[in-house]
C-alpha cells in the first residue's frame, strides 16, 4: 500500500489520466500507481511522465541500453519494484541475472553503459575525467548528455517510487 494515497483515476485531470494511459500502451509505465501519487501535484506529475515518455519516444540510446541502464541502477539501489518491471522485451532474463560490464553477451558500448550507470547510483564520485574519455569511444556528445539525464532520473524516480511504496 503506497504511503500516500494515490488519486483515483477517474478523479485525474484529463490530460494526466491521457498521459497516463498513453505511457501504459507504449511501455513506459508498468503500473500507473506512481503517477496517481504524483498526481496530488498534477502540474509535476505531467512533467514527470512527459519527460519519461519524452526519453521512450525521442532517445538517442537504444530501447536495450535505456533498459540495461535502468535495471543496472534498480540493482545497485536495491529497489525490488525496479527490479521486478520489465520494460522492454529486449532483455532476456540471462541479461539482468549478469548486468556485468565484462560479460560477452553484452557489446562494448553496453558495458559502457553499464559501467557509468552503476557508477552513477552506486559511486558517482568514481565518475572522473577517464570516465567520460572511455564514454566518448562509444557516444556522442549528445548521448553522454542522455546516459546523465536518463541515469538521473531513474535514479530519482526509483528512490521515489520505493519511498513511498507507490508499486503493486
Amino acid at each position: 500500500m503506497p504511503r500516500i494515497t494515490p488519486v483515483n483515476i477517474e478523479d485525474l485531470p484529463l490530460a494526466l489520466g491521457a498521459g497516463i494511459a498513453h505511457a501504459r500502451n507504449s511501455g513506459v509505465l508498468s503500473t500507473p500507481v506512481p503517477v496517481q501519487v504524483w498526481a496530488h501535484r498534477p502540474p509535476l506529475a505531467q512533467a514527470w511522465l512527459a519527460t519519461l515518455q519524452t526519453f521512450h519516444d525521442h532517445a538517442l540510446l537504444s530501447e536495450r541500453e535505456r533498459e540495461l541502464i535502468r535495471l543496472k541502477i534498480a540493482s545497485v539501489t536495491q529497489c525490488q519494484a525496479c527490479q521486478l518491471a520489465r520494460k522492454s522485451e529486449t532483455i532476456s532474463e540471462e541479461d539482468i541475472a549478469c548486468l556485468s560490464t565484462d560479460d560477452a553477451r553484452f557489446t562494448t558500448r553496453e558495458s559502457a553503459a553499464l559501467d557509468f550507470a552503476g557508477k552513477f547510483a552506486g559511486d558517482y564520485m568514481a565518475i572522473d575525467d577517464v570516465s567520460y574519455i572511455q564514454l566518448q569511444n562509444h557516444f556522442s556528445t549528445a548521448e553522454i548528455v542522455e546516459l546523465n539525464m536518463y541515469c538521473a532520473l531513474m535514479l530519482a524516480g526509483g528512490r521515489m517510487t520505493y519511498v513511498q511504496e507507490a508499486y503493486e
